[in-house]
């Protein structure tokens, strides 16, 4: 690739850059040299990455270990359905064959939204350019381009490739895609005597950049891969696709469940042989398939339909508080975020620059409202500005008379004001607007000069107050400077007017007449959102491209950070990683950050156990969006590279709508808990009952002369596994919150989402469930209380199961709080309870299906037996919750997320 000797052309003077790169910067190259650079550097473009096969994404969607588990469970079934005969249709495995098949078809629906950064960065470039080749100007194909050429650079250009500047006249960029730098940064040849940082090489443009105002010539110093641009798509390309929390602890519990079901179908086949003796073919190849079919329906199969079923309705209604999420199992991450690092500018202030001060010669003026709402007035010392006044007067001249600037415009459009081109020319506009001095859509010459106070005041020799010049002494000029000082020290970005001191010579010496303060103002509801965020235990840390001063003032007045000043890029880049761990833990303001830094912190963040979501617009934002546990882009401000990078958009810009969705994602993983709290108690209570049945057998009354008298059949192990992992299962997952999630502490890294309580949980109320169950078989088998047939016996005790799951739906909606509270409020899971219940009444009465599934009709008396006995389910858990609920206040620590 074609480089300079010299790493950083800042440092060096363009006349050397010329001569370094063997062009002219009035001739520019020549078509020939032109064209055998670009054989061989290559195209200016961003290299792609090429696109997985559709067969590669469509297998990728089977690789978990849930999904293998699942698979396995498939196989099983059609094994026992062969064994049987094959007669009737292989329910269960086609019920989980259709489950893995609509799994694997959203998720890869999901990934046809997936990222592609690098390919948005290619299509964010330029796609033609204005050069020099044998001393003609040409427009060219941006892709074209090649070191040495000579860009000509006009308002409304974008920036094709990195250049050293030649000359420039008034040239301003918009930089902010790549520093973070909100407001145009002023360029000019100058050479810099050190190295720098990027939003500080005023001598250098960049590709993918965009001329604010002015006119520029440059000499492409580098192209493709090798620009600034480039470099952050190779950062974007380094960073690796990570599972999210969620996803790593479901299929870590995967893995433990899937070792759970191969010991548990062992060890109920080696209990049947040990309690009953093996006496026949027929007794093995029953033991066996009830081994099997045990273990199968000890997988939660619906799990991997419930989540996605769970994540689709939270990611709707994230999309309904403005947070579009890309990724299904991003939606459940935000709401395990411990840290969100966010942007300033957009974000948590409205990214509306705002003149708030006015200092003129005769005196200081505050002016209020916010925004681009042209509302507020002019005050000085309190009192409002009287029209016609000798202060009045002065801030008129300050602002411009009858418009503020050439480059901005101001509307209404549904009820907001929006403001378009040069920002801090919007802000005279706006304040010009209030002071009455002319409409908001007028438009003013350039005969003004506004800029930074140091440069202005170098090119002024007179002061004009009113109508009259003044000369300006070098007292006053230092005076000038102290105010600009302490607009600064106020965290103000001061900016300095001055007309020609001379109608007669525009381009002459200037008269100053004022300047004024501007800061971008704190969005309304930011400071109460972040409140909220750390009432949840979620920390936020703002990384700005603005002056530190700048910074502080925002975190002071947010309550993020009561630090004075905020860590810059420097300071990051000083510090090893220990020191930067160190620094994260105390610091939650950040300022002047590159690609890199910004990397960097997120690492140190997670390195300390964190899971860190993080806001960016910028293409400089791109790898930190993809190396967060969530990235989120901004949907306004954003540029397509971070929108692709991102994991979920923001389509307001508005941190409080972070925080509501991350009090959606909060309720995403309750209802996840939920659905395995219930999946697993139930499934633990199948699998107690048989394995006790066989155990106890002799006790309960299914032991009869050798022969194999289990509690439950295959078949009917089976048909509870389907009726009851099914729809109510997917009801709970709609299950509104019925407690404040955003007042407990944010789950850690480390947690398990089947953690000790939940795990006390399944076994409580899994022996409950069994206990009832054999409990119910033994009143009613030969020789019982209630005597009865062995097949009626097994029927009640098959009812007793599923509608003990069926009272266990109600249980599973909280750890803690009793059934009772807001029992009504979850109307899709009393339909489903409803639903199944009247399917279990079908297989229990309807003589078809008696034959198939080996029931017998039971009697009012015996269904109402059967619900009395399956509602001790209820009672047990009840009983649990209020032993915690105890516990837990006796303790006095918070509960943590998805109780």
């Amino acid at each position: 690739m074609f480089t300079l000797v010299e790493p950083d052309p800042a440092l060096l003077d363009p006349p050397v850059v010329v001569q370094r790169l063997r062009t002219d910067s009035e001739a520019g190259l020549t078509a020939h040299e032109a064209a055998r650079r670009l054989v061989a550097v290559g195209p200016n473009d961003i290299e792609r990455v090429p696109p997985l096969a559709r067969w590669k994404k469509i297998i990728s969607q089977f690789r978990s270990p849930l999904i293998y588990l699942l698979l396995a469970a498939l196989l099983a079934s059609l094994a026992v359905w062969a064994i049987e005969g094959a007669a009737e249709w292989p329910v269960d495995a086609l019920v989980i064959g259709v489950i893995l098949v609509l799994n694997a078809a959203l998720g890869y629906g999901q990934q046809a939204h997936a990222e592609h950064a690098v390919d948005a960065l290619a299509r964010m470039t330029a796609t033609t350019a204005t050069v020099v080749r044998d001393g003609t100007e040409c427009r060219i194909a941006a892709s074209e381009v090649v070191p040495g050429d000579v860009l000509l650079l006009t308002e409304g250009d974008a920036v094709a490739a990195d250049a050293r500047l030649v000359t420039a006249d008034g040239l301003e960029v918009l930089e902010s895609a790549l520093t973070g730098e909100s407001e145009p940064a002023r360029k000019d040849p100058r050479t810099l005597a050190e190295p720098t940082a990027l939003d500080e090489k005023a001598g250098m443009v960049f590709k993918g950049t965009a001329v604010a105002k002015g006119v520029g010539r440059a000499v492409v110093t580098a192209t493709g891969m090798a620009t600034q641009t480039g470099q952050i798509a190779g950062l974007v390309r380094a960073v690796d696709d990570t599972a999210t929390p969620l996803q790593r602890e479901i299929d870590r519990a995967s893995r433990v469940l899937g070792i759970a079901v191969l010991v548990l179908g062992a060890v109920v086949i080696a209990s049947i042989f040990v309690v009953f003796g093996v006496h026949r073919a027929h007794d093995v190849v029953t033991a066996v398939l009830l081994g099997v079919s045990l273990a199968v329906a000890a997988v939660p199969e619906g799990l991997p339909a419930i989540m996605s079923v769970v994540l689709a309705l939270g990611t709707r209604r994230m999309a309904e508080e403005n947070a579009v999420v890309k990724q299904l199992s991003s939606a459940e991450t935000l709401g395990s975020a411990s840290v969100v690092c966010s942007g300033k500018t957009g974000t948590l202030t409205t990214g509306e620059m705002t003149i708030v001060r006015v200092l003129t010669p005769i005196g200081e003026v505050s002016v209020t409202g916010a925004g681009y709402r042209p509302q507020g007035r002019f005050e000085h010392d309190g009192v409002p500005l009287r029209e016609g006044e000798n202060l009045w007067r002065q801030t008129r001249l300050v602002l411009g008379d009858n418009a503020a600037g050439a480059t901005a415009s101001l509307r209404e459009q549904d009820g907001q004001w929006i403001a378009e081109g040069d920002p801090i020319e919007a802000a005279f506009l706006v304040a010009q607007t209030k002071l009455g001095t002319g409409p908001a859509t007028q438009r003013t010459s350039t005969r003004v000069t506004k800029g930074e106070p140091n440069a202005v005041l170098d090119r002024c020799t007179h002061l004009r107050i009113g109508d009259r010049l003044v000369p300006l002494d070098d007292s006053t000029k230092a005076t000038i400077r102290c105010g600009a000082e302490r607009l600064t020290s106020d965290a103000l970005h001061p900016v300095a007017v001055a007309y020609p001191a001379a109608t007669d010579q525009p381009g002459g010496p200037l008269a100053y007449v004022g300047m004024v303060g501007i800061t971008d103002p704190a969005r309304p509801g930011a400071a109460t959102a972040i409140a909220d965020a750390h009432r949840a235990g979620v920390r936020v840390v703002m990384i700005t491209g603005d002056h530190p001063r700048a910074a502080a003032r925002i975190a002071r007045e947010l309550g993020i950070d009561d630090h004075e000043s905020a860590v810059s890029g420097a300071e990051i880049a000083a510090q090893d990683d220990d020191q930067l761990r160190q620094t994260v833990r105390r610091h939650s303001q950040y300022t002047q950050l590159d690609a890199a830094d910004k990397l960097r912190i997120i690492g140190a963040l997670q390195a300390d156990h964190e899971i860190v979501a993080v806001t960016g617009e910028g293409t400089n934002d791109a790898p930190a969006l993809k190396s967060a546990d969530i990235g989120i882009a901004m949907g306004r401000t954003g540029t397509e590279v971070a929108k692709e990078a991102a994991n979920m958009i923001l389509a307001d810009d508005n941190f409080a709508t972070i925080v509501r969705a991350i009090r959606e994602g909060r309720g995403i993983f309750s209802n996840i808990k939920k659905s395995l709290r219930y999946l697993l108690s139930s499934n633990m209570g199948e699998v107690l009952t048989v394995f006790f049945g066989v155990v106890l057998a002799g006790a309960i009354g299914l032991s009869q002369a050798h022969t194999v008298a289990l509690p439950l059949l295959a078949t009917q192990i089976l048909w509870i596994n389907l009726l009851t992992d099914g729809a109510p299962a997917l009801a709970l997952g709609a299950d509104p919150q019925t407690e404040d999630l955003m007042s407990l502490p944010p789950r850690a890294a480390s947690d398990r989402v089947i953690d000790a309580r939940m795990w006390n949980n399944i076994v409580v109320i899994g022996a409950a469930v069994a206990a009832a169950t054999l409990l119910t078989i033994h009143l009613y088998v030969p020789g019982g209380p209630m005597p009865a047939s062995l097949d009626t016996a097994r029927t009640a005790g098959f009812t007793v199961l599923v509608l003990s799951q069926l009272f266990n739906t109600l249980n599973a909606r909280s750890e803690t709080q009793t059934v009772f509270r807001g029992l009504f409020a979850n109307g899709w899971l009393w339909a489903a309870i409803a639903f199944s219940a009247l399917l279990q009444v079908a297989v229990v009465q309807l003589p078809l299906l008696d034959t198939a599934f080996t029931t017998e009709p039971l009697s009012p008396g015996q269904w109402l037996v059967c619900l009395a006995m399956s509602s001790t389910v209820l009672w047990v858990s009840e009983i649990r919750k209020v032993i915690l609920r105890r516990r837990d206040r006796h303790r006095s620590r918070p509960r943590l997320c998805g109780g």
